[in-house]
């Protein structure tokens, strides 16, 4: 066990210790804190000088740079451009509307001028000398005033500008409005005439194209003149002499159509008082020959007298002697008609029909040839195949003919159908012969005195104007052009009872007027054995058909 004062001396040994170690621990400290303090001054010393002393080197070269910046992105200059790009704006806005204004024909009113003044008084402006500067690309410096006296005129401009399109603006609708329609009238015009065009060659396709019932009556009529031909045919028999009879009743049918040829008979005989005394000529084709026997043949016509024959059996009708056959052996007419281009189909609308070939074959033509076909009768009536007879016609031949050839019904009015509408009269040889306004008149049912016709030599009188006429540059092809011609002075109008027109073309002809008439005649496009016919008219033309024959039957004609 240690000694009481041994352990009190010990314990105040270390707390002796202990002080000192806390006081030598302070000074080391406050000597370090010291140290860093005055370290930290004379480093930041050092630092600010040399800080200085690099702004000082460095300051010409910042203040250079500062100034080119400042000319770079000068505030006037985007001003100016703004300026500059609302008077161009405004300059190509007159230019337009002066360009409008010409498109709208208004080259007489000012407009035009003032529009084009506004635009050359920006080029102006712009080009002034004491402005030119401000446009200069390597100009460093925008003086502002020139630029505000620069700003105030080209705004003085924009608004006389703009009053000026203000002011006009109406005037500029009206004629938008006009030049709009004009464009759309002009439009519908072509749409129109594209529209006439296209129907005038599909109605001349749906008149000139033979319906399927008609061209089954042909074939079997011609089935059966091919099975019996002993029952039809008049070869090496002799000729019967009412044929060459003058005293009796004598008609010319020419037609390729045996259905329309026999309405025309049956209608004829039907309303004659003395059928017997009656005797129709019909001539046709060789195709055709055949069924145009066995359809005269199957029925008696109350004792008429009916001959059949086919212009191949008149000799005389060759191309050494007829016109119209010898023009069609030309290679330039040939192309006319028959070359396959669409031009031809449709060029010329309004005589669009005279190219159908129809013109020019012989069963057109014959009637010039009458008084050589007949060469022992006097008189003869002419008869198209497209007429029904509704009276007995015997009142014809009593009628006295002036020494005229030609008895026909004169169909011009007014300015219609005058010679001018069917001739060439700015050729000189037309000019110098024939009255444009002299009246025409129809072909279809023609009173003919031969013997008259034979006097005035009225064939030669043919032959000389179609030989001019190769060329087409008198009248366009047909037959009543050069049958005007040929009886111009020739012609006895007759009353126009004895011939009524337009059934095939006119729906308003009135029907009183159709009940007095002698004959009507279907000419036109809507002929009555044609679905295009008129419904008002057609009753007229199919009572006559002979829907009792097997063959008309067997063919469902008229359903």
């Amino acid at each position: 066990m240690a000694h009481p004062i041994q352990r009190n001396g010990a314990f105040s040994s270390t707390r002796l210790s202990r002080f000192f170690a806390l006081r030598t621990l302070f000074a080391s400290a406050m000597a370090f804190a010291l140290f860093l303090f005055v370290s930290l001054f004379l480093l930041s010393s050092s630092d600010s000088s040399s800080s200085n002393y690099a702004d000082v080197g460095s300051y010409g070269f910042r203040s250079t740079r500062r100034s080119v910046l400042a000319v770079k992105s000068d505030p006037l200059k985007p001003r100016l451009d703004q300026i500059r790009k609302q008077a161009e704006d405004h300059k190509s806005l007159a230019l337009a509307y002066a360009s409008y204004a010409r498109k709208l024909k208004l080259e007489n009113s000012k407009l035009v001028r003032v529009f084009a003044d506004h635009s050359r008084n920006y080029t102006d402006l712009m080009s002034k000398p004491s402005y030119r500067a401000l446009f200069e690309p390597d100009a460093l410096v925008i003086d502002e005033s020139v630029l505000r006296q620069f700003e105030k005129e080209v705004k003085e401009r924009i608004k006389v500008t703009r009053q000026v399109i203000s002011e006009a603006k109406e005037s500029f609708d009206n004629q938008l409005k006009i030049q709009k329609l004009k464009d759309t009238i002009f439009a519908v015009n072509e749409q129109l005439t594209k529209s006439k065009k296209q129907g005038a060659f599909s109605s001349l396709i749906a008149a000139k194209s033979i319906p399927k019932s008609l061209h089954c009556l042909a074939m079997r009529l011609m089935e059966e003149r091919i099975a019996h031909p002993e029952k039809y045919s008049d070869e090496g028999k002799p000729t019967p002499p009412e044929f060459e009879d003058p005293k009796l009743y004598h008609y010319a049918i020419f037609s390729d159509n045996v259905i329309a040829a026999s309405v025309v008979v049956n209608s004829a005989v039907k309303n004659a008082k003395e059928p017997w005394k009656h005797v129709f000529h019909v001539v046709t084709d060789k195709m055709n020959l055949g069924a145009m026997q066995v359809m005269f043949k199957m029925r008696d016509y109350n004792g008429s007298h009916i001959e059949v024959k086919a212009v191949e059996d008149y000799k005389f009708l060759n191309s050494s002697y007829v016109p119209v056959l010898r023009q069609l052996e030309s290679a330039n007419l040939q192309r006319f008609y028959f070359e396959n281009k669409i031009e031809n189909a449709t060029k010329d609308t309004t005589n669009m029909k005279f190219r159908n070939p129809k013109y020019l074959s012989m069963l057109n033509h014959l009637r010039f040839y009458l008084p050589e076909m007949y060469p022992k009768l006097h008189r003869i009536l002419f008869l198209d195949d497209d007429v029904v007879v509704q009276r007995d016609l015997t009142g014809l031949w009593k009628i006295d003919m002036d020494g005229k050839v030609n008895g026909a019904v004169e169909t011009c009015f007014g300015s219609f159908h005058r010679y001018a509408q069917y001739m060439n009269f700015s050729h000189p040889l037309i000019k110098e012969k024939f009255n444009p306004k002299a009246c025409g008149w129809a072909y279809g049912m023609n009173f003919f005195d031969l013997d008259a016709w034979r006097k005035e030599k009225c064939t030669e009188q043919y032959h000389y104007w179609q030989n001019l006429n190769e060329n087409r540059t008198l009248w366009k092809l047909g037959t009543l052009p050069p049958g005007l011609i040929t009886f111009y002075s020739t012609t006895k109008p007759l009353d126009k009872s004895w011939h009524v027109l337009g059934l095939g073309y006119n729906p308003s002809i009135s029907m009183d007027e159709i009940r007095n008439a002698a004959v009507v005649h279907f000419n036109g496009n809507m002929k009555p054995w044609l679905d295009i016919a008129m419904n008002q008219f057609r009753p007229l033309w199919t009572k006559h058909v002979d829907y009792d024959m097997e063959f008309v039957q067997a063919c469902n004609f008229g359903l």
